[in-house]
């Protein structure tokens, strides 16, 4: 008797037909700086850097967390890799840099050639709206290592700013004002709560259609996250942007004092932007008290960019003209390094 690979749980052929199926759509991603395609042991890139005077590269990595879980329920898997990639370009468009290249790490307990082309094709469009080349990543078939037809998926972005350019937050202070930018849901973050209050605790599923959403409640979860390089870059061009916050886990209350200098805090007006249905319901569902809701979720708000006061206007103008939905959502007052919320 004689055992084989297959048999063990791992699939060589089926590997192999997933990278013939991944080929277009990661090459759509390819610009003249990529000098290598798939199946090089290392990725080539050649970046330009005539127009940098001091380039600095900026690395952020991430993934997705249990909103696959969502994705596994409704075995839908061509939007989740956007969500991949926007968590870790947001990350490293904050300080000012532009994404240049991704890579993606997926492990799946049996690797069936469909799915994960459909894994990879998010991960494409994502990097498309990034304008971020995909030039390598790892597949690994771990057969009973993950649930039955279940996966996990890591992201690495490394992007280029010029030194004079790069966006610390430093600047910030007194008097300055905070502009939000709208999140498209719930993005990536808060999905083990969000997850026990509808599934466990209300009793619905994914095809459960609530009047207060505008769609099945398992679609209105897998909004991908919005990607917000492009609008980030535009700003950087006319405007000076003093710090920016992605606001990830931990919510406003965690990401905005990450760029805060000492002796300065940020006063948010909570009824200055509108909170997405599906967070409302989140809340009423599970009886949350407002702060860990705040704690938890975006609430509504991506982005936070603190600009001077002379510039606000112009720059939610060019927001409206970039069709980013955008608020004026509070300023920048002498204290100890914080977010003052108002939830009493």
């Amino acid at each position: 008797m004689s055992l084989s690979y297959e048999e063990a749980g791992v699939d060589i052929e089926a590997g192999a037909e997933a990278v013939d199926r991944l080929n277009k759509h990661v090459e759509s991603t390819f610009g003249p700086e990529v000098l290598t395609g798939l199946g090089n042991f290392g990725a080539l890139f050649a970046p330009d850097l005539g127009d940098y005077e001091e380039p600095i590269l900026v690395a952020g990595t991430d993934g997705v967390g249990t909103k696959l879980k969502v994705a596994f329920k409704m075995d839908k898997h061509d939007t989740i890799g956007i969500d991949l990639v926007a968590m870790s370009v947001n990350d490293i468009v904050v300080q000012g840099a532009k994404p240049l290249f991704f890579l993606d790490y997926l492990a799946i307990d049996n690797l069936i050639p469909a799915k994960a082309e459909e894994i990879v094709k998010g991960i494409s469009l994502g990097c498309k709206k990034a304008g971020a080349a995909l030039i390598g990543g790892e597949m690994a078939e771990m057969s009973g290592f993950y649930n039955q037809d279940e996966y996990d998926l890591a992201g690495f972005a490394v992007g280029i700013v010029d030194k004079k350019d790069l966006i610390t937050g430093a600047d910030i202070e007194p008097g300055d004002k905070v502009i939000g930018l709208a999140a498209n849901g719930i993005h990536s973050n808060g999905y083990t709560l969000a997850r026990k209050v509808f599934f466990e605790l209300a009793g619905y599923d994914v095809d459960t259609e609530l009047e207060e959403l505008a769609q099945p409640l398992g679609e209105e979860l897998l909004k991908p996250t919005r990607i917000y390089v492009e609008p980030i870059l535009e700003l950087m061009n006319s405007f000076k942007l003093k710090g920016i916050a992605h606001i990830t886990g931990g919510g406003l209350i965690e990401n905005i004092p990450r760029i805060l200098p000492a002796g300065t805090k940020a006063v948010l007006d909570r009824s200055s932007w509108p909170v997405p249905p599906i967070l409302e319901l989140i809340q009423s569902e599970g009886e949350i008290d407002t702060k860990e809701m705040y704690r938890t979720f975006n609430m509504g708000i991506g982005m936070a960019v603190v600009v001077s006061p002379a510039e606000v206007a112009d720059v939610l103008a060019k927001l409206e003209e970039l069709q980013v939905d955008s608020y004026l959502i509070g300023e920048i007052v002498a204290g100890d390094r914080g977010v003052d919320l108002d939830f009493d």
